[in-house]
């Protein structure tokens, strides 16, 4: 399918690996030039010097920290105008409602809440006077069905997807598409992560961990990058202009609802 999106722009942050690299690859594959973002230097511009080889497309880097207020200064001059902004950052630590104070809420707002919100607020009035745009923000499953040991990301996540809703529907009407894409369990660093926490709690190996949340899933496996990307791909293409202000699972069926 031709996602009609060649020589656009986007700005793809924390892009050096899993998701986010999953969808700078795909947006790339569609002849989408690229502004990546990081905090690693040698493996943001090995992933930028793949994708330039690979698909042939313009690739910016950009080495900073984009949840703090000069990392977004950064990211934004390098990216200038951009039709399409893809916010990804890492998810804040598991844990139970005891563990966490005031400042690991902060900082949790800041990562996954705050610094999309600032992202979109400076990108999208470039997309409304040119009358395109396309927004996808990666935020987790857990915005559907809350994890008990993600009570940090459950909040910040679910701040973000308030905001979306109302904003999504303000700029419908100038030609810019806002929507959020919801990760279940792909098989990142981020999982290798959750699969010790599971492993050091049982008391099982990481291969037992990791078994044991796959057969909890109806696909029976982890996601791919590779697939996460291509659908984001899609809702920054031509044909997602009618999807507005929605939040798509993409989680192996683990979610157990109807809507």
């Amino acid at each position: 399918m031709d996602l009609g999106i060649s020589g656009k722009r986007a700005l793809v942050t924390a892009s050096s690996k899993g998701l986010g690299l999953g969808c700078a690859r795909a947006l790339a594959e569609a002849g989408v030039d690229l502004v990546m973002n990081a905090r690693g230097a040698e493996a943001l511009e090995a992933a930028a010097a793949a994708i330039r080889s690979e698909f042939g497309v313009k690739v910016d880097t950009v080495v900073c920290d984009v949840t703090t207020a000069d990392g977004q200064a950064a990211v934004l001059d390098a990216a200038g105008d951009i039709d399409i902004l893809v916010t990804n950052a890492g998810g804040p630590p598991p844990g139970v409602w005891s563990d966490w104070d005031r400042e690991d809420f902060i900082k949790a707002l800041d990562a996954n809440m705050l610094t999309p919100i600032a992202l979109m607020k400076s990108s999208v009035p470039g997309m409304i006077d040119r009358g395109w745009g396309r927004v996808v923000n990666i935020t987790s499953m857990s915005v559907k069905a809350p994890n008990p040991v993600l009570g940090l990301s459950n909040s910040a996540r679910a701040g973000l997807t308030g905001y979306v809703a109302g904003t999504a529907r303000q700029v419908a009407p100038h030609g810019v598409v806002i929507n959020n894409l919801l990760p279940g369990i792909h098989a990142t660093d981020r999982a290798v992560s959750l699969d010790q926490g599971v492993s050091k709690a049982q008391n099982i190996s990481m291969e037992e961990a990791s078994a044991q949340r796959a057969a909890g899933i109806p696909a029976r496996r982890y996601g791919t990058a590779e697939e996460f990307g291509q659908t984001c791909a899609f809702m920054c293409s031509q044909h997602a202009g009618y999807m507005i202000g929605q939040n798509i699972l993409l989680d192996g069926g683990a979610v157990l609802a109807t809507f």
